[in-house]
């Protein structure tokens, strides 16, 4: 499956948000420096979805495309 997803970065709480039909508003504590918030990323739409996800395209970009596995 193939989601869209806007990140926002350096926010107090982390959360994600559906705003439409596979598109995702996902906020981030982390800042966008050395991959730190991909990372962090990956790790929450795991947990979410609790299935392994990677990022197909977007990876310095904030709007990004997940895979989900």
């Amino acid at each position: 499956m193939i989601i869209k997803v806007a990140v926002k970065t350096d926010t107090a709480e982390e959360s994600i948000e559906k705003i439409g039909e596979n598109a995702y508003l996902v906020k981030l504590k982390e800042a966008r420096r050395k991959g730190k918030a991909n990372i962090a990323l990956l790790k929450l739409l795991s947990r979410y979805f609790n299935r392994k996800v990677r990022i197909v395209s977007g990876l310095t970009s904030k709007n990004k495309i997940v895979e989900l596995e």
